[in-house]
């Protein structure tokens, strides 16, 4: 019997879909598509290649790149840390300013750290009541010697949808570069590269069904002769990430990208009723508090706070799999920083949970949770008055 709670965090990590195993199978073992996809002097090789570049061409095909504008990287981080550092390394000696935000992921915050700590200047941008960075807040922030922009499409522990056209159109008319982080957004947002004024984008596989440790990073015309390789030894990805390609890893991320595509429309119906499902049970909360914009956000995530004494969240964790903050910061005592900087307090902070819905999140996964929060969140005495 399968005594594990009920998956609500999504956001953290998704299984990989049973097709997108299928996939990376066939690239494993001795009957399967082995080889090493730089050896082009054999067969191996060669069909290696192959699908490494049907991939490519699948991940460029669901946010309308072209195909030789995505680098593949280990996963969302690495690509932050190569755009970032990347582009200010084409900077060497002159320094410059950089505009990110408070909430964005500590991929992005913990690199912006030190490019400032080599001397580069950088502006912390605040959110707005609803959870949003704007483009005036950008506007009013960019200096004569700004040169990148790096910030989230979707917000990891909010889920609120920031307006990077808007954005971008402000960046590019000032001249810099905009990077947006997107490894929450696929798949649960339309992207159109073709058309935005976006730079630089970072992708991650295991946010949409795919394997973990194999990303992408998408490279704009105007980004790519300003970016500087960070890891060298054979020039690998036109000379922009060395290192021998993960044929799996690639082709199972190229696969969980082109099933995004297909049920991109189907998906999110549904996940935006069971959004609406569970609301519609929490509003009987008293105090309860929705986090971020209601309407600028995607249906998949849910920041929730909870001003009752009574909120159990130990209890509710044998019943729910839930975060409080991202998965990268799991680990640590500290209040959520996104919390911190939308206008929480500590303990504000610690009565917040998200929940993240997904793929495989039924009607009756959303009724079960909705009835544990009640259960562990509100005190019996209320209820007793609430259903009498």
């Amino acid at each position: 019997m399968n005594n594990l709670p009920l998956y609500f965090d999504y956001a953290a990590t998704t299984p990989v879909d049973e097709r997108v195993i299928e996939v990376m199978v066939k690239c494993l073992g001795k009957a399967g598509n082995f080889g090493n996809p730089a050896s082009n002097s054999h067969v191996y090789g060669q069909q290696a290649r192959h699908s490494v570049e049907l991939a490519r061409r699948q991940v460029a095909g669901l946010v309308a790149a072209d195909a030789e504008q995505i680098v593949w990287t280990s996963g969302a981080t690495e690509s932050n840390n190569l755009a970032l550092k990347g582009i200010a390394q084409s900077r060497a000696g002159q320094g410059g300013h950089i505009i990110t935000s408070r909430i964005e992921h500590k991929a992005v915050l913990d690199t912006v750290g030190q490019l400032e700590h080599a001397g580069f200047s950088v502006t912390y941008l605040a959110p707005d009541a609803q959870g949003l960075i704007t483009p005036q807040a950008v506007k009013a922030a960019l200096q004569d010697d700004t040169f990148l922009v790096s910030l989230m499409l979707v917000n990891n522990e909010l889920g609120t949808l920031n307006d990077v056209v808007g954005i971008g159109e402000q960046v590019r008319h000032h001249g810099a570069l905009l990077h947006v982080d997107a490894a929450q957004a696929v798949g649960k947002v339309a992207i159109e590269l073709a058309s935005w004024p976006v730079d630089l984008m970072s992708f991650s596989a295991h946010k949409v069904y795919g394997p973990k440790g194999i990303g992408a990073l998408y490279v704009g015309p105007r980004a790519r002769g300003q970016l500087h390789a960070q890891i060298h030894g054979g020039g690998h990805e036109s000379g922009l990430r060395s290192g021998t390609l993960a044929t799996h890893q690639i082709a199972a991320m190229g696969a969980a990208f082109a099933l995004a595509g297909e049920v991109f429309e189907e998906e999110t119906t549904r996940i935006r009723g069971l959004q609406q499902q569970l609301l519609a049970h929490l509003v009987q909360i008293p105090q309860l508090r929705l986090n971020g914009c209601r309407d600028q956000r995607i249906p998949h995530t849910l920041s929730l706070t909870f001003a009752s004494a009574d909120f159990n969240r130990q209890a509710l964790a044998q019943v729910l799999a839930f975060s409080s903050t991202s998965a990268c910061n799991s680990a640590s005592t500290a209040a959520s920083h996104v919390l911190l900087a939308l206008g929480h307090d500590a303990e504000s902070a610690r009565q917040t949970i998200r929940l993240s819905l997904g793929r495989y999140t039924t009607g009756q996964d959303i009724e079960r949770a909705a009835q544990a929060i009640k259960d562990n969140v509100c005190a019996p005495a209320f209820w007793a008055v609430a259903r009498e």
